[in-house]
């Protein structure tokens, strides 16, 4: 869903920006645009660290082939704590961003960019915060947004593997559930190396513009920001589409809803239900007969079924 908000939100901002040399929304756009996508990769980087553990649960429990499903309470106070720690962490960017007007010596024609400074008439406690944030904002980028979620997925994968391994070696596990559990670590790693090929870019460029940019022009630095974005782009239109490939249920599951709006999955759905529900009312009155002694034939066994 935040994903969607980018491409539905930030995506036309920039594009315009691009054509028009024109900022839609003014000033708001230059903090809300940077605020969304560092919360993106908030909310991207602390869901693949939940995927991990949850992950690494499953490998370590000791019933993990009857685990129980999780309850859907728990799992929006988790989507609850990732979405709010990513916006909290990205606010210093609404107050580092500001809009700003430039005018070509060639053309004369005014152009409008998002600088990053902050304003004078911030408090001096915020401002002095803010600029702190400013000069560790490349690293801060770096340790939380690109190493934390590598490391911490490739650490719990080698753990997972290791304990799988093991578990592999005894036959503790089924079959099936061995191979789910597989998938769904590919899954994980499949997202995880997609986001940091899509980051890494914007990390290089940070590095380079931070020990550079007095001796980079105005045009190059807007050129490295414009494929960082792209980058980010990119990450949020491919991310849910490799989601729905990968993890198999989850995609049945997006057929699923889809098929619900159409007009012809209709019947089909009802009779499937009806057959679902048949099947179990035959398999409960069966399991109901067979405990008891049958000293007499009971009497619907007299009436007969199709089955």
């Amino acid at each position: 869903f935040w994903d969607f908000l980018i491409l539905f939100f930030c995506l036309p901002v920039v594009i315009f920006n691009e054509i028009t040399k024109k900022r839609l929304l003014g000033d708001t756009s230059c903090r809300i645009v940077p605020f969304m996508e560092v919360s993106s990769l908030g909310v991207t980087t602390f869901s693949l660290c939940a995927l991990g553990i949850d992950r690494f649960h499953a490998a370590t429990s000791p019933q993990a082939s009857t685990r129980p499903i999780e309850q859907c309470q728990s799992i929006i106070a988790k989507l609850a704590v990732i979405w709010v720690g990513s916006m909290t962490l990205s606010v210093p960017e609404i107050l580092l961003w500001q809009l700003a007007q430039d005018t070509s010596p060639v053309s004369g024609v005014v152009t409008e960019y998002c600088t990053m400074k902050p304003s004078s008439n911030l408090p001096e406690s915020i401002y002095s915060l803010v600029l702190t944030y400013q000069n560790a904002r490349m690293w801060w980028y770096f340790g939380c947004y690109f190493c934390l979620p590598i490391l911490f997925t490739v650490s719990c994968q080698l753990v997972t593997r290791r304990i799988r391994g093991t578990e592999k070696k005894n036959e503790c596990r089924g079959t099936k559930h061995g191979q789910c559990e597989g998938h769904l670590n590919c899954t994980i790693i499949a997202l995880t190396v997609i986001y940091g090929l899509c980051t890494t870019p914007e990390n290089v460029c940070n590095i380079v513009v931070a020990y550079m940019s007095p001796d980079m022009s105005k045009q190059t630095l807007d050129l490295l920001n414009l494929i960082n974005q792209f980058f980010l782009f990119f990450k949020c239109s491919v991310t849910p589409v490799l989601l729905l490939c990968l993890c198999r249920p989850l995609g049945q599951a997006f057929m699923d809803c889809c098929c619900c709006c159409c007009e012809g999955c209709g019947p089909d759905t009802s009779s499937s239900e009806s057959s679902a529900d048949s099947k179990l009312k035959t398999e409960m009155s069966s399991s109901i007969f067979f405990d008891k002694p049958r000293e007499t034939p009971p009497p619907l066994l007299a009436l007969g079924t199709p089955c």
